[in-house]
């Protein structure tokens, strides 16, 4: 976008573009979102920032009636496989928290000289000014969110010292952290405690409309005693830096605003915000479903879904390594049976978290899948020494990837491994990075999909047997969806719930005729 057009926006106070850049007006020191109520300033007196950071080196601070760092995180980072997409993934997971600016920079295959000029260059801030955004709103949230200790709350967002907390927070919201707790609407209800972990509830904003369809497929790949799931609500455990972690999301479409509470049953502090920024990623949360709908709405094949479930959104990933061991066990074969392979698999795993809400187990690492838990798997001999072949190498530390990695990258890393090809690295990109832009073109699922919604858009005259494979248009659609670019991930997805919902239509016909067939009867 332009000045413009940012300008436009500001002025339309769309909310559609919060948290997608941010507007700096030099008479009055503060920035906002484009949907602040205030009064629209002169553009002379306007300057926009990408980042949050950017506005905060410049020296302007947060504005208090909108408060612009209340708001979900731009897709950009997803869209740019850039070293500044590829950094702020990183960034917003905790790596420099872990691993300092160093550890970053050495992720990304540049020195920490390097990485800060082109960051300042590309988004205004350097990596420590973007951690230290990262981490004042994440401490924005839990002060208004939960009433977990100050002290606690500045190290969970990774700050170093209680001072260094203060002085931020007074920094860039012009207000002490009681101050910032006062601006809460709600009371909040006592939280569970303790010096390495905590028990709490809060919301996640995102950008309207949502579909909770990503629930459902999350639900019907649950592993029983790792994952629950269901139309409105998922839950896990996971392995963090620190420990070990369990969550539960639920969606609640009849609440006003209707919210995505995500309570947390266990998490140690250090961890927090990986967890907060990997559930967002999970739920797609950030994603920008106006823009995406009208996008695929304008191709005559998908115009029909995407009306009928506005605002679908990708499912991402928690943990890269657990991912690519689910889409390799997943490839060639129904999502049942790949679902009842993964629960013999899930078995060498070890309980390391006391059960609550029927999960007491965590998904096995790639060593104890080298170790000896392949040989819980069933099924051809060279599929299963493909996936004991890729556990040795990640537990090694010869396969390395993760959310800072690029698609050219990814397919480097992966496509050498025996046993995987292109449809496998398409679908970690889409669940691990985000990209938006795979279309897996060879996916039986993705071809019924396509047949799908060709019946039902099809003239009633026409039989099924003889649709070609797309409807027929004025002008040639291509059979990879190219018109659709940079969203064909999200075309993917409504592809696959039309060839599921098929299915399952399917599947209640053949079940009705065997009730109301006639029974035979025998002398």
């Amino acid at each position: 976008m332009d000045f413009w057009q940012r300008y436009r926006a500001i002025d339309a106070r769309d909310t559609r573009f919060d948290g997608q850049f941010y507007t700096a007006v030099r008479t009055t020191g503060i920035y906002c979102r484009p949907s602040c109520p205030a009064r629209t300033p002169k553009a002379d007196n306007v300057t926009f920032y990408e980042t949050s950071a950017a506005a905060h080196d410049a020296g302007y601070r947060a504005c208090k009636r909108c408060l612009p760092e209340a708001v979900p995180g731009t897709p950009a980072w997803n869209l740019r496989s850039d070293i500044a997409g590829r950094a702020m993934r990183l960034i917003n997971d905790g790596v420099i928290n872990r691993d300092g600016v160093e550890g970053l920079a050495s992720r990304l295959g540049y020195s920490s000289r390097q990485l800060n000029r082109i960051l300042s260059h590309e988004l205004g801030a350097g990596p420590l000014s973007l951690a230290r955004a990262s981490r004042a709103q994440t401490a924005r949230t839990l002060l208004v969110s939960t009433p977990m200790k100050a002290a606690d709350i500045a190290f969970a967002a990774g700050f170093s010292s209680v001072r260094q907390f203060n002085e931020t927070i007074a920094e860039v919201f012009a207000m002490t952290p009681s101050e910032l707790r006062a601006t809460a609407r709600h009371q909040h209800a006592p939280a569970r405690t303790t010096v390495s972990s905590t028990a709490l509830t809060l919301n996640l904003p995102y950008r309207e409309p949502f579909d909770p369809g990503v629930f459902e497929f999350l639900a019907v790949r649950a592993i029983p005693g790792i994952e629950d799931g269901s139309s409105s609500s998922y839950a896990r455990t996971l392995r963090l830096a620190h420990g070990d972690a369990r969550f539960r999301v639920e969606y609640d479409a009849d609440a006003p605003g209707r919210p995505i509470r995500l309570s947390i049953g266990a998490v140690d502090l250090r961890d927090l915000a990986s967890l907060l920024s990997r559930v967002r990623r999970l739920l797609d949360l950030d994603a920008d479903p106006v823009a995406i709908d009208g996008a695929l709405g304008a191709d005559p094949r998908l115009a029909a879904s995407v009306a009928a479930v506005p605002g679908m959104r990708m499912p991402g990933a928690v943990d890269p390594q657990e991912l690519l061991i689910r889409a390799m066990i997943g490839q060639q074969i129904t999502v049942a049976a790949a679902r009842t392979a993964l629960v013999q698999l899930s078995a060498c795993g070890i309980a390391s978290l006391v059960p609550a809400d029927g999960l007491d187990r965590i998904f096995p690492t790639a060593a104890e899948i080298a170790d000896g838990g392949f040989q819980l798997l069933r099924g051809p001999q060279r599929r299963i020494d493909s996936l004991r072949g890729a556990a040795a190498a990640m537990a090694a530390g010869e396969l390395d990837f993760g959310y800072g990695d690029d698609l050219a990258g990814l397919q480097a890393k992966l496509l050498p491994l025996p046993g995987v090809g292109p449809w496998t690295v398409g679908y970690v990109a889409m669940r691990i990075l985000g990209a938006p832009d795979v279309f897996l073109a060879n996916d039986a699922a993705v071809r019924n999909g396509i047949r799908s919604l060709a019946q039902a858009t099809a003239p009633d005259s026409i039989a099924p047997d003889s649709l070609p494979p797309v409807p027929l248009s004025p002008d040639p659609l291509s059979p990879d969806f190219r018109e659709l670019s940079p969203w064909r991930s999200y075309a993917t997805m409504h592809l696959w719930r039309a060839a599921a919902a098929a299915q399952s239509a399917a599947r209640t016909r053949t079940a009705r005729t065997r009730t109301t067939a006639p029974k035979k009867v025998t002398q």
